[in-house]
C-alpha cells in the first residue's frame, strides 16, 4: 500500500529570501532553487538537493503538498511533478485533485463548519481594521473560510496578541503567529482530516508528515511518522511528541534535511504487529 507524504510548504520546504538562515560563507551557500515567483521575481527556495529528494519521493509514495494558502497562492509554488495528483490548501478547506477542486469535500467542510464555531464574520470583528492600529497592515480572506492579518509585530505587544488569542479560542477558532501573517482559523478546519480523506481515498497504510507552525501541529500528530524543522512556531513553543524528530539543521538547509528523513521514512520497513497466539 502506498505511504501518504504530506508536508507544508511555507518554512518547511520553501523558504523566502529573509527566512533561508544561510550561515557560513557565501561561498559555501548551498545551490537553491527557485520554487515561486511573484509579480515576475524570485519570492521562495528551495536547496538543488532538496529539490532532487522530492522527486524521489514522488516515487516512493503519494506526496501531497498541504498548506495554509489559498489555492491561487498555492499554484504560485512549483516543485517537482507538479501538478500533483493530490494537494491540501487553505489550511485544509481545500482538496485539489489533479488540480481541481473537490466538491464533495467542499461541501463536507461547510457542514463541519456550520456549529462547530463562530462565524468568520464574528471573527473578523474582533481584528482592528487597517488603519486603526499601527501593527495591522492588511486583512485578507482566505476562500472565506478564515482571515488573515499582514502585522508589523514591533508593535503588536503580547498583551493583546494573547487577548486576541483567547477571545478566539473562545469562539471555537485558533489563532496562529507565523512570520508577518497572523492567521485566525477555525478550529474544526484541519489538514489532518483533508489528509485522512485523502488516505481513505488512495488506499494509503501510513502517513509521513512535516510542519513548523501551530496550524501543523494536528496533521504531525495524526501522521504515524513526522518531523518538524529547529525553527518556527512549534520549536519556539518547544513541541515534541513520542513520533516526532526534529532537525539538527535550521533555514532552508532544514527543509533539505526535512527532505530527507522524508525520504528515510518512506523507505523503512513497515513492522508487523505480532500475532496473538
Amino acid at each position: 500500500m502506498p505511504a501518504i507524504v504530506a508536508s507544508d510548504l511555507d518554512r518547511t520546504l520553501i523558504y523566502s529570501a529573509g527566512a533561508l538562515m544561510l550561515d557560513g560563507t557565501d561561498a559555501e551557500a548551498p545551490l537553491l532553487t527557485v520554487a515561486e515567483v511573484y509579480n515576475g521575481a524570485p519570492l521562495s527556495y528551495l536547496t538543488r538537493d532538496a529539490e532532487d529528494g522530492l522527486e524521489r519521493l514522488a516515487e516512493r509514495g503519494v506526496f501531497v503538498p498541504v498548506t495554509t494558502r489559498t489555492v491561487a497562492q498555492y499554484r504560485r509554488v512549483r516543485l517537482p511533478r507538479a501538478p500533483h495528483d493530490w494537494a491540501v490548501t487553505t489550511n485544509g478547506g481545500v482538496i485539489l485533485h489533479r488540480g481541481e477542486p473537490d466538491a464533495d469535500w467542499t461541501a463536507t467542510v461547510a457542514a463541519r463548519l456550520e456549529h462547530a464555531c463562530a462565524p468568520l464574520a464574528e471573527i473578523e470583528a474582533l481584528v482592528p481594521r487597517p488603519g486603526d492600529h499601527p501593527a495591522f497592515l492588511r486583512l485578507n480572506h482566505a476562500e472565506e473560510l478564515f482571515v488573515y492579518a499582514i502585522i508589523d509585530r514591533a508593535n503588536l505587544p503580547a498583551d493583546e496578541l494573547s487577548a486576541l488569542t483567547d477571545a478566539c479560542e473562545a469562539r471555537g477558532w485558533t489563532v496562529s503567529l507565523q512570520g508577518r501573517k497572523l492567521y485566525l482559523v477555525p478550529s474544526p478546519l484541519t489538514k489532518s482530516a483533508a489528509i485522512a480523506e485523502i488516505a481513505a481515498r488512495t488506499g494509503a497504510d501510513r502517513v509521513v508528515a512535516a510542519g513548523d507552525s501551530l496550524l501543523d501541529l494536528d496533521l504531525l500528530r495524526y501522521a504515524d511518522a513526522a518531523i518538524r524543522p529547529a525553527h518556527g512556531e512549534l520549536h519556539d513553543a518547544g513541541i515534541t511528541l513520542p513520533h516526532l524528530e526534529v532537525t539538527a539543521a535550521r533555514g532552508v538547509m532544514a527543509g533539505q534535511e526535512i527532505v530527507e528523513r522524508l525520504v528515510a521514512a518512506v523507505d523503512a520497513p513497515v513492522v508487523a504487529a505480532p500475532v496473538a497466539p
